[in-house]
C-alpha cells in the first residue's frame, strides 16, 4: 500500500498487544479489572437517564424532507438549533440502503467473532489503519475498554482493504448548514473538498464491573462532521451539556451526526462541538461504526473561521494548518474539549 496520509503526521501511535474482549474473557464474572482499565472518574459524574423512555432523546433531522420546498426551510431551521443547542441530531430517511446497512452490520459482527490472532489488520509502524489503539498513550494513562478497527475510506488509494464508504450525503448536510448559517455553500464546501472519509468500528465488550470502565473517555471529534451508526440496539453513548451527561436513546433506523471540532471552529464557535463518551453494558456487548469528515492533509485553506462569519464579528478562534490541527488532536490524549479550547482567542 502506499504511504499514508497519516504519515504525514509524524505522531507515534501504539499497536494493542491484546484485545479488550481476552482481557474480559480472562477475568470474567469474578475476576477484577486491570488497573490500567479502572476509571474512578465515572463515579464523579452524574448521568442524567430519562426513565420514562431510556435516555434523552436526539433532536431528529429528516433528510427527505429538507429536500423538500414545503418542509425545507423549517428542517433546515431544525437543523440549524440542533447544531447550535446539543451538537448531535438524528438524522433519519437518510437514503442509505437499508440491505446494505444490515450487510454492514453483520460484517461488522462476524469480524469481532473473530480470535485476536485472525484480525491480520495490524495497525503498521508509523500507520493508523488496522485493529488497535489509535491515540498516544503514555505508561501512566488509563486505557478504553474497546477493541478498534479504524480504515480510510476516502479517498479511494488510500483504502486498505475495499470497505465500502458511507454514501456522500453528508455534502448535502454541509450545504444545509451553509443556508442556515448564511453563508456562500462554495465557502463552506472548499474546505472540504478532496475530503478524508474514515472509519472506526468499536467494539466494546460487556464488563460485570461496568462501572469502573470506560468505553471511550469523553472526548470531542476532530473532524467537520461524524456519522455514527448503531450496530446492534445496545445503548451506550452519552453527551455532556451544561456540565451534566446525557444517555442518548438509540433510534431504530436512524444514524447520529455530531458536529465536530473543525465544524465549531468554522462556524467561529456558532455550532457547537460537544464532549462524548461511551458507557460499558454489564450483560451485552455493543458495536458501533463512526464515519469521519474531515478536510484533507494537503487543504491549504486552513482551519479557522470563516471570513463571511466575521463580518459579523470578530474570530473566537485561531487559524491553523490541517496538518497542525490533526497532529494536535491526536497528541492530545483524549482529554474532552482541551484540544479546542486551547485554539480558542484570548482563552
Amino acid at each position: 500500500m502506499a504511504s499514508s496520509i497519516f504519515d504525514k503526521l509524524q505522531v507515534e501511535f501504539i499497536d494493542q498487544d491484546e484485545g479488550v474482549q481476552v482481557v474480559a474473557d480472562t477475568i470474567g464474572s469474578s475476576g477484577e479489572v486491570p488497573e490500567r482499565y479502572v476509571r474512578h472518574e465515572i463515579e464523579a459524574n452524574i448521568v442524567i437517564i430519562d426513565n420514562a423512555n431510556g435516555g434523552e432523546a436526539l433532536p431528529p433531522g429528516d433528510l427527505v424532507k429538507k429536500k423538500n420546498p414545503d418542509f425545507s426551510e423549517e428542517e433546515i431551521a431544525k437543523l440549524g438549533s440542533a447544531c447550535e443547542d446539543w451538537g448531535y441530531f438524528h438524522l433519519v430517511n437518510h437514503g442509505v440502503d437499508a440491505g446494505l446497512l444490515q450487510q454492514i452490520k453483520a460484517d461488522i459482527t462476524e469480524f469481532f467473532r473473530l480470535p485476536l490472532q485472525e484480525k491480520a489488520v495490524a495497525i503498521p509502524p508509523n500507520g493508523l489503519q488496522g485493529f488497535g489503539h489509535h491515540f498516544f498513550f503514555p505508561k501512566e494513562q488509563k486505557l478504553d475498554w474497546a477493541d478498534l478497527l479504524f480504515l480510510v475510506t476516502r479517498p479511494v488509494e488510500e483504502r486498505s482493504n475495499g470497505f465500502l464508504a458511507y454514501k456522500a450525503f453528508h455534502i448535502q448536510l454541509f450545504k444545509f448548514m451553509a443556508i442556515n448559517l448564511g453563508v456562500d455553500e462554495e465557502a463552506l464546501l472548499g474546505v472540504f473538498k478532496g475530503h478524508t472519509q474514515s472509519v472506526r468500528i468499536n467494539h466494546y465488550p460487556h464488563c460485570r464491573q461496568a462501572d469502573k470502565v470506560l468505553g471511550f473517555s469523553a472526548h470531542t471529534d476532530g473532524v467537520g462532521l461524524t456519522l455514527l451508526l448503531q450496530v446492534n440496539d445496545v445503548q451506550g453513548l452519552q453527551i455532556r451539556k451544561n456540565g451534566r451527561w446525557f444517555a442518548v436513546k438509540n433510534l431504530p433506523g436512524a444514524l447520529v451526526v455530531n458536529v465536530g471540532d473543525i465544524l465549531e471552529i468554522l462556524t467561529n464557535g456558532k455550532y457547537k462541538s460537544i464532549e462524548h463518551r461511551a458507557v460499558i453494558n454489564p450483560d451485552k456487548e455493543m458495536i458501533t461504526l463512526a464515519a469521519f469528515h474531515k478536510p484533507p492533509l494537503s487543504c491549504t485553506v486552513g482551519v479557522g473561521p470563516l471570513q463571511e462569519l466575521l463580518m459579523k464579528g470578530k474570530a473566537h478562534y485561531k487559524t491553523v494548518d490541517v496538518v497542525e490541527f490533526t497532529k494536535g488532536y491526536f497528541t492530545a490524549k483524549l482529554e474532552g474539549r482541551s484540544y479546542l479550547e486551547r485554539l480558542k482567542l484570548g482563552v
